[in-house]
């Protein structure tokens, strides 16, 4: 099966240095007699397999699996979570997507607003974007002093272990693209007006302080990634290989799951349905 080791490959051990220029955003490691076109077989696979496991999560009702996924604009974020999760059931998956606080979450601490939305019993949570916002954004754009943004990196690490204590599995994944990767996708927003909508002149703003936003991505991941938190860096230039690698990391951080349809008292033998 191709891609098997993406759990491996693409994860950041904790406390190694990061340095995201030494990735390949294009690669296709785990994959090098595939192309596009021969994707879809396994990542149906894979996609049929994540079905398959989160029936039996939403059934047990006992584990929380969090997803975080970060990216800079145009890093895919959208659509690898509608293609690699389109077959799951959405009784037991929600999606959340982090925007601008608003002034009622401005009034609260920065991780009231992230606590409200992480996942129950038997549920899969998505963050689209996420408390990591908080460090990276405020930082590079000097929204709040040093003294600020400084201590939310111990402020998430002890929120991410508090949620892990209490049974949530937990699962950051950044989306590394390149900067002319970027451009590119930027341009065809641009040029294609049903596309125009998801285009935000401020977009070219974060452009611009591309080097600022790598250093800082790198700094977060090297202090944030946790043996109970752990981040995987999975290059997203090919948007194909970018959905194997992700489904491939989600099924194999299920497996790793006590996963087991509920028990039942009650003997299905001697059930019989009146007419």
């Amino acid at each position: 099966m191709p891609v098997r080791g993406a759990e491996t490959r693409y994860r950041h051990p904790e406390g190694k240095k990061l340095k995201l220029d030494d990735i390949d955003q294009g690669e296709k490691h785990l994959a090098e007699d595939l192309d596009k076109e021969d994707s879809w077989q396994p990542f149906d696979v894979l996609r049929d397999e994540l079905q398959r496991l989160q029936k039996v999560l939403y059934a047990q009702n006992k584990h929380r699996v969090l997803v975080v996924i970060q990216a800079m604009d145009t890093g895919g974020k959208d659509g690898c979570i509608k293609h690699v999760f389109s077959r799951v059931d959405p009784q037991g998956l929600n999606v959340v997507a982090f925007k601008k606080p608003s002034e009622e979450e401005l009034a609260h601490d920065f991780l009231w607003r992230i606590h409200q939305e992480v996942p129950r019993n038997g549920h899969i949570t998505i963050f689209n974007r996420s408390h990591y916002e908080d460090i990276v954004a405020v930082k590079v754009k000097d929204i709040y002093p040093e003294k600020v943004w400084k201590k939310r990196y111990q402020h998430v690490i002890d929120f991410e272990r508090m949620l892990a204590e209490e049974g949530t599995t937990i699962v950051k994944i950044f989306l590394h693209i390149s900067k002319d990767e970027q451009r590119e996708r930027l341009q065809a927003r641009l040029d294609n007006p049903a596309k125009h909508w998801k285009f935000n002149p401020d977009d070219l703003k974060d452009r611009a302080r591309w080097d600022d936003f790598m250093e800082t991505y790198e700094d977060v991941i090297e202090k944030t990634s946790t043996d109970y938190a752990p981040w995987y860096v999975v290059p997203a230039n090919r948007k194909w290989y970018r959905n194997l690698c992700v489904a491939r990391i989600m099924v194999e951080t299920l497996k790793k799951l006590d996963l087991k349809f509920p028990p039942h008292e009650w003997d299905p033998e001697e059930v019989r349905i009146n007419d």
